[in-house]
């Protein structure tokens, strides 16, 4: 089914909103809290660990439930639309900073950031299904994908420049003011792309409900090797993305002697080579096996990665920017093949087991996402506390040393093990236009 470029562009509206608070997790938020909310590098690590394991557990759960759900919107869609307007206010909350003692700001923090995850759970996982639903064709699924993360890119834009500038215009000096009210705008914003989404989309199959018990859903996923291999390497890429994402801001700041001026133009230009990714993969794929273009495309993270780490110094600031760019862009090639591959193991486990298993099959992958996300957040802290790292004052050299290895080294062992990884993953266009005939034939 062919898919209009209106129904593509509120697809992607949907990840737009989505990747304003996501996008803000993984390049704003530690920097966020350390320099401006005030937490140390060691609590902020523990909070990322706790909150998002917690949040990793109740992936799956929301996937089941989910499955269970149908309206005469759609199983998926209603979401977008119930939790809308509690996804813009959560992202307020989570980024105001009460004027209160430490002990009392780390549990507003722990309570707003749970509170955020808890709603992005509940109106993520529909979104993410909504994919399989709206067209069975692989390649318009791949030109959606390409569409949605475009606008994801978007919202990095907004996150990464408009929200610094609003900052510092709405909050006068105060930055704590400034990014709550910031942060809050782009609340609103995602709470009206969500709507949009919801309007803009149809769901035009609807998968038999399972009737299987989550213990027998668990067993037949775990038959699904493919299913598999996706949530160890998007749990690994997590791992590689956060902790240079991350640390982008403070390599910036600190180790290209920038300060707060360096950080939005560092950010931005990942963010405009991401963009570049995502439509390079849109056409390239058209041509080339889009499984090896995923391999291949992680291997190139690792060699650039290293090369980096040895090749630019504290003085080598457009060094620097290259480097970021290129390590952003062929990272970043993976994204639209990656969530458009969900669905296709999905039919592969049906076509091997002979059962459908969708809701938990989406869930897990996004308990992978955010285990690694846990991982990272809880590396990125340790790390931080580790090397020395003190907010707003000149570096140690044992802190800087440390930066550069979180951007450059940690993260390039991560892609070099998902290049290997991908290796055995083997659903690609020929295979499954071969499984969708033999889906078809078993009716």
């Amino acid at each position: 089914m062919k898919l209009s470029a209106i129904e593509k562009i509120g697809f992607g509206a949907g990840d737009m909103a989505v990747n304003i608070i996501i996008i803000a997790m993984q390049l704003i938020l530690a920097w966020f809290y350390t320099d401006i909310y005030g937490l140390h590098a060691s609590d902020v690590g523990i909070l990322f660990v706790v909150v998002r394991t917690l949040d990793a557990i109740i992936d799956p759960l929301m996937g089941i439930y989910t499955e269970k759900v149908n309206t005469r919107w759609g199983r998926y869609r209603p979401w977008l639309l119930w939790f809308a307007i509690p996804f813009g206010f959560a992202v307020y909350l989570m980024f105001i900073t009460p004027d209160t003692t430490y002990l009392l700001k780390l549990g507003w923090a722990y309570f707003t950031y749970i509170l955020m995850t808890v709603i992005y759970t509940a109106i993520t996982i529909p979104y993410i299904s909504l994919i399989g639903v709206i067209t069975d064709d692989p390649q318009e699924r791949l030109s959606a994908n390409g569409y949605r993360f475009v606008m994801t890119k978007i919202a990095a834009f907004l996150v990464t420049i408009v929200v610094p500038m609003m900052a510092v215009w709405l909050g006068n000096g105060n930055k704590a003011w400034g990014y709550q009210l910031s942060m809050g705008v782009m609340g609103a914003m995602g709470a009206l792309l969500f709507i949009f989404c919801f309007f803009t989309t149809r769901e035009r199959s609807r998968p038999e409900l399972s009737t299987l018990r989550l213990r027998e859903q668990f067993k037949l996923l775990m038959r699904n090797d493919q299913w598999l291999l996706l949530g160890i390497t998007i749990m690994l890429l997590m791992c590689g993305y956060v902790i240079r994402g991350s640390v982008s801001a403070y390599y910036a700041k600190y180790y290209l002697n920038g300060g707060d001026a360096l950080i939005s133009p560092f950010l931005t230009t990942g963010v405009v080579a991401s963009i570049l990714a995502m439509i390079s993969t849109t056409f390239i794929t058209r041509y080339f096996d889009k499984i090896k273009l995923f391999r291949y495309s992680q291997l190139i993270t690792f060699v650039l990665s290293i090369l980096m780490y040895f090749m630019v110094g504290q003085d080598n600031v457009w060094m620097a920017f290259i480097f970021y760019f290129l390590i952003n862009y062929f990272c970043d090639m993976q994204m639209p093949i990656f969530w458009s591959s969900i669905a296709e193991a999905v039919d592969y486990g049906e076509n091997k087991t002979g059962k459908r298993v969708s809701g938990l099959a989406f869930g897990g992958i996004l308990f992978f996402q955010k285990f690694g996300m846990g991982i990272a957040g809880g590396l990125l802290g340790f790390l931080l506390s580790r090397f020395g790292y003190q907010p707003d004052v000149q570096q140690t050299a044992t802190a800087l040393s440390g930066i550069a290895l979180m951007m450059t080294i940690i993260p390039a062992l991560f892609h070099l093990i998902i290049g290997l990884l991908m290796k055995r993953y083997v659903i690609n266009n020929h295979y499954y236009a071969q499984l969708r005939a033999a889906l078809v034939q078993r009716g």
